[in-house]
């Protein structure tokens, strides 16, 4: 994987400049495949060339957000969502939906339910099953503009509904991608948040900082020991719940989310 660990940093979410470029695709005869894309990407880095897909505002059916499609034909697609305290704007969510639309995967950050009614203020645990049936809704979305799988992600808040919604739907979605789960609440390491792990039979990709509140590595790799699903982690030092203050590269992210979504075929389940 550190060979195609490649310049898609955004430490403190810092923007590179851009160019639109046109990336490969298995229906213009070019390799598709994870290692295939980021060869393509590399070699784009290596002549100075970055490469980014914009959003564009995207409404639909109480589904209210961003969509980012790459420059050719995407197969599969991604869900992003937030966390509780932001919404779809959030900057690690950009940066990743940039960084996957560059690797040729159509993604649509959105807005929860609960932030949809307000634009302050925590969620309500009342509402959690609402704002569930909202990602359900964005997933359905996705998949009238991808033929292939569509994953689903999310920052905090919103990666524990991901959670809980996979749980509850089986094969609704190909991969299941994490930032900052909130493992426990701070101070709190006793009350976790896991009841639902046993029940994920969808690969999942965590990416913690060394430093969260709500969970180290260490404690989360514990915890997803109970997932029977593939699951794993990648560490980010220094950072704390908002990943800020360590800098990573979400090339190895974009990597590890297509192999483990690679092979699964996720339907309306």
């Amino acid at each position: 994987m550190a060979g195609l660990g490649l310049a898609i940093c955004f430490g403190e979410y810092g923007r590179h400049a851009v160019h639109s470029m046109q990336m490969p695709g298995s229906r213009s005869g070019h390799d598709a495949s994870a290692a295939g894309v980021f060869r393509y990407y590399r070699a784009e880095q290596e002549k100075g060339r970055h490469i980014v897909a914009q959003g564009v505002p995207f409404v639909v059916d109480g589904v209210r957000g961003f969509l980012h499609r790459p420059a050719g034909e995407p197969e599969a697609g991604l869900v992003l969502t937030h966390g509780a305290g932001g919404n779809c704007d959030f900057r690690l969510l950009v940066a990743a939906a940039e960084a996957f639309g560059a690797a040729g995967v159509c993604v649509l950050r959105c807005d929860l339910p609960f932030r949809q009614k307000r634009p302050r203020g925590p969620p309500s645990p009342a509402g959690a099953g609402a704002d569930r049936t909202g990602l359900r809704a964005a997933v359905d979305a996705m998949r009238g503009h991808v033929p292939g799988p569509v994953m689903l992600g999310g920052q905090s808040y919103g990666g524990r509904q991901a959670t809980m919604l996979a749980a509850e739907q089986p094969g609704l979605v190909g991969c299941l991608l994490l930032f900052s789960y909130p493992l426990h609440p701070p101070g709190k390491p006793e009350r976790l948040r896991t009841e639902h792990f046993p029940q994920l039979r969808v690969p999942c990709l965590f990416v913690q900082g060394t430093s969260d509140p709500f969970g180290s590595p260490d404690e989360l790799e514990a915890a997803i020991a109970a997932i029977p699903a593939p699951a794993e982690l990648i560490p980010v030092q220094a950072a704390g719940h908002d990943l800020k203050g360590g800098r990573f590269d979400l090339g190895p992210v974009i990597l590890a989310v297509l192999r483990l979504c690679a092979g699964t075929t996720a339907g309306p389940g």
